[in-house]
């Protein structure tokens, strides 16, 4: 079904790298969210009225909200497919993460409201839970519904990578749940008259709690800004090493702004004796097969080193023993020697990960006190990368 809309309502909906069409897909997403909700409510909100039901009525009420949810996805993904403009130089994809925590403080009300009812009903007691069959055929199709909806939202979320759609999924599960609660307290009250209600609505509730937590949490550290996957870090670096003339690669950055706005930027060791012409010409090469292949825009530094030098090469291999001396997975870049006449600087980049508890100070400091046991003339010139 999912495959057979896009197919009817999006334009080459499999190139989902096209902003256009990613946005798109994100309309149709909300569009379908409306149409589906709307149906439930009238359908609840009806049959509710009908056999006076509060809870199918409150239900009812819930796919209604469900609806304005799928309203800021809607518009979420209008403004997010905008183009960049002067006020906003990276696009707007990280509207979606705004619409994300949204959604998220939706499902998060809904859980503590179904909690706080499901409490006041154990302790105080409150209406009995309808059992006719028209309730229970209502709320088994609002169930099918949901749960249409979850596989639908889920499989175009991870098709685009769209963070408001796992958020709309996840709150369709989570209604899928909490209407189970009630069948399944429904068929149990008509068959045994234990009256489970209230139990079975506390337990779903935690769980629409801990859904909404986790959704927003995820929005939250895109919003802030996370460590890039592995997996792309790892990709860029053999495409930058497949060129000859990459020696060395450091000071990788990586910015997300947003689904299909990721932005690269680093510094590519290269022979400082060789052509700059050559050296550049191969940068500019690796710059666009990050953009082709990987769809990021890359920033490359080029950097010169000294290639060959018998005491570059040798202070080069003691400082980074001594860097590996104090943490194993401590490394040093952008090493060089500047001579003097009563002193030799040596200049260097230490990376030190955020794991290590010692201060840059005290970094530099050990790094400092061992270089001077070579050479008293030595002094160490260094900047700390905390990565």
């Amino acid at each position: 079904m999912t495959e057979l809309l896009c197919r009817l309502f999006v334009k080459d909906y499999k190139n989902t790298t096209n902003p256009s069409v990613r946005g798109r897909i994100g309309a149709l997403s909300g569009i379908v969210g409306i149409i589906v909700n709307l149906m439930l409510f009238a359908g609840k909100f009806i049959i509710g009225t009908i056999v006076a039901s509060i809870a199918i009525t409150a239900d009812a009420l819930n796919n209604l909200s469900d609806a304005g949810s799928s309203v800021i996805s809607l518009i979420s993904f209008r403004i997010s497919s905008k183009p960049a403009d002067r006020e906003h130089p990276f696009g707007h994809a990280r509207i979606e993460y705004i619409a994300s925590m949204i959604v998220s403080f939706l499902i998060l009300f809904i859980g503590i409201t179904l909690f706080k009812d499901s409490a006041v009903k154990i302790i105080w007691g409150g209406e009995k839970t309808d059992k006719s069959i028209a309730a229970i055929v209502v709320l088994s199709l609002s169930i099918l519904g949901k749960l249409w909806l979850y596989l639908f939202n889920n499989k175009l979320g991870k098709r685009i990578d769209s963070s408001v759609m796992k958020a709309t999924a996840a709150d369709s599960l989570s209604d899928a749940l909490s209407t189970a609660a009630v069948l399944a307290s429904t068929l149990i009250y008509r068959f045994t008259d234990v009256e489970l209600d209230a139990y079975m609505g506390a337990i779903v509730s935690i769980l629409i709690l801990r859904a909404g937590v986790g959704i927003f949490r995820e929005a939250l550290d895109s919003i802030l800004g996370t460590a890039p996957e592995a997996e792309l870090v790892e990709n860029i670096k053999k495409v930058i090493f497949s060129y000859p003339e990459a020696l060395g690669i450091h000071d990788l950055v990586i910015h997300n702004y947003g689904p299909g706005r990721c932005f690269v930027s680093c510094h590519v060791e290269v022979d400082g004796t060789k052509d700059v012409f050559l050296s550049h010409d191969a940068i500019d090469n690796i710059e666009k097969r990050l953009h082709s292949e990987l769809g990021v825009e890359g920033t490359i530094h080029l950097d010169p080193i000294a290639v060959g030098d018998p005491l570059t090469d040798k202070l080069r291999a003691r400082v980074h023993e001594f860097a590996a001396e104090i943490e194993s997975t401590m490394n040093i870049h952008d090493f060089r020697i500047v001579p003097g006449q009563t002193h030799t600087n040596l200049i260097f980049d230490v990376v030190v990960p955020f794991e290590v508890k010692m201060s840059d100070d005290e970094v530099v400091a050990l790094l400092q006190k061992r270089i001077g046991e070579i050479n008293s003339n030595y002094f160490a010139v260094i900047t700390v990368d905390r990565q």
